[in-house]
């Protein structure tokens, strides 16, 4: 992956960037989870991809390297917030909640998507594939991936049964069979079809 967005920014004297992005769009429970990341330029972890191409030991590899190497910030916005405001909504706001945890605000926001939070403190660049396209989007992917999965293998403990250590929320077969039969849980997002369709 070249850092062709990075560069061109480092050419313009921008220093700060931080790359942002959101997982849990999909899913029937559970949040929405989204990372900031302002990458080091002299301490850039090697093999830094989407999440989605890496293997489960490749992003638990990386996380923690982030979270040494980089500026990282978790933004979240609730199942609440998803059914109130929609999904699309939700995803925009953890993203701009994560912008807002970094320490020093960032001077330019790269974010995966074609859209773009409102009210973030700077400039901003939507890249429609970004994960892929730039490492600091590629690194905030990554980041938000595992806190997702950890938040949901920790709401599995608690109502078992539903596989979200395994399916993270998503809708598999174990997860829609295991709704009809035990129910809807409070983690559940009551606006997605699903969901709804067993209320």
């Amino acid at each position: 992956m070249d850092m062709m967005y990075e560069n061109a920014l480092w050419a313009q004297g921008v220093t700060r960037i931080a790359g942002v992005d959101e997982v849990g769009r999909g899913p029937l429970a559970g949040p929405v989870v989204a990372a900031a990341v302002v990458l080091n330029r002299d301490s850039i972890p090697e093999g830094l991809n989407d999440s989605k191409k890496l293997s489960i030991k490749r992003r638990e590899f990386l996380a923690p390297l982030l979270w040494q190497s980089a500026e990282v910030a978790i933004g979240v916005a609730s199942v609440e917030e998803i059914d109130e405001i929609n999904i699309l909504q939700a995803s925009l706001l953890a993203m701009r909640r994560a912008v807002e945890g970094l320490g020093l605000p960032p001077e330019h926001v790269l974010v995966d998507g074609n859209r773009i939070p409102a009210q973030l403190p700077c400039k901003a660049t939507a890249v429609v594939g970004g994960d892929g396209k730039s490492p600091s989007i590629a690194a905030a992917s990554i980041v938000a991936k595992i806190w997702r999965d950890n938040v949901m293998k920790e709401a599995a403990t608690q109502w078992p049964g539903y596989g979200w250590e395994t399916n993270a929320g998503y809708p598999t077969k174990c997860h829609k069979s295991a709704l009809r039969n035990l129910g809807v849980t409070p983690l559940h997002r009551r606006s997605f079809k699903p969901v709804r369709d067993i209320l």
